[in-house]
């Protein structure tokens, strides 16, 4: 089984679940989302398989959630959808798939477990 973990190797949360992966055994694929952003089709299935909406996926403290008013409870899936595709700093992470499709947000970094 391959896994991919969409990581930000600044922040602790994402540091903290590529650790675990790693002392669990597992190696994964390293996306740095920052660097290289999902696809909207990418985007969306994560979505769908965490059961989330873009608004639950969106880090809303960051200045792009402010700046470009994303509170708006009038938005639209799309319109949150293109936000976080334009500012990926605005998708939580870390996300962590496997090859077998199955995903899991680490906050905490142990929900990655259950997907081992």
């Amino acid at each position: 089984m391959s896994i991919k973990i969409y990581h930000n190797p600044r922040c602790s949360k994402s540091r903290q679940t590529l650790q675990l992966l790693e002392e669990h055994g597992v190696k994964p694929e390293i996306i740095e989302y920052l660097k290289t952003p999902p696809s909207e089709t990418e985007l969306k299935a994560i979505l769908e398989a965490l059961n989330m909406t873009p608004r639950d996926l969106m880090r809303k403290g960051e200045a792009e959630y402010k700046d470009n008013n994303l509170a708006d409870e009038s938005l639209s899936s799309e319109q949150l959808i293109s936000a976080m595709l334009k500012y990926p700093k605005l998708i939580e992470r870390p996300i962590v798939v496997t090859s077998d499709n199955k995903f899991a947000l680490g906050r905490p970094p142990e929900s990655v477990l259950e997907i081992l």
